[in-house]
């Protein structure tokens, strides 16, 4: 058996593969690590959200280091790309060759994540930053459709029950400057 690593974005994208694994009694873990998100208040309350779900489970929550220079530095020269452009290829594999490296070093053979899930993402796109993070460190890269098998609807119903607080943009300063200029 497995042990798995779930890079998770949020809440209201991961409660369904969570609830799935739990039920499913996987060994894993969920691992937060979002430097995009910003401002730091719209961070918190994501970390927040998604510990607090994972607590009401018993699944382990891991949450790395925020640093959003690290992120700025990462998507540096792309701020103009729109969204599912190179800015988000950059981001994606940024996030995830940090999240491989944890998987690696921590005994995880396995990572998936639910970074594809909404439909604002590219799921291709996220599938090969994720194959390339996972490669360069020796895992395997579970490229799961987590919006197919009810997993969809099952999200939409835990956060209509749960009053889970969902966000309307990606996290990062470019996509909510694209979302207030629209209204």
């Amino acid at each position: 058996m497995s042990k798995i690593l779930l890079l998770s974005c949020c809440a209201p994208c991961s409660c369904a593969v969570i609830q799935k694994f739990a039920e499913e009694k996987k060994d894993f873990a969920v691992l937060f690590y979002n430097p995009n998100i910003h401002p730091l208040q719209e961070y918190l309350k994501r970390k927040e959200e998604n510990e607090k779900f994972c607590n009401s489970l018993g699944v382990p929550f891991i949450s790395l280091e925020y640093n959003p220079q690290e992120w700025l530095n990462a998507v540096k020269g792309l701020e103009n790309e729109p969204e599912r452009g190179k800015r988000c290829s950059a981001c994606f594999l940024m996030r995830l060759r940090r999240a491989a490296d944890y998987a690696a070093k921590n005994g995880f053979d396995t990572l998936t994540s639910v970074l594809g899930v909404s439909r604002y993402k590219n799921l291709e796109q996220v599938n090969l930053a994720a194959k390339t993070a996972a490669d360069e460190f020796g895992i395997v890269y579970d490229d799961t459709n987590w919006r197919k098998g009810g997993l969809e609807q099952k999200r939409q119903q835990i956060v209509k029950e749960t009053k889970m607080y969902a966000q309307n943009y990606c996290g990062c300063t470019f996509s909510m400057s694209r979302l207030q200029s629209r209204s």
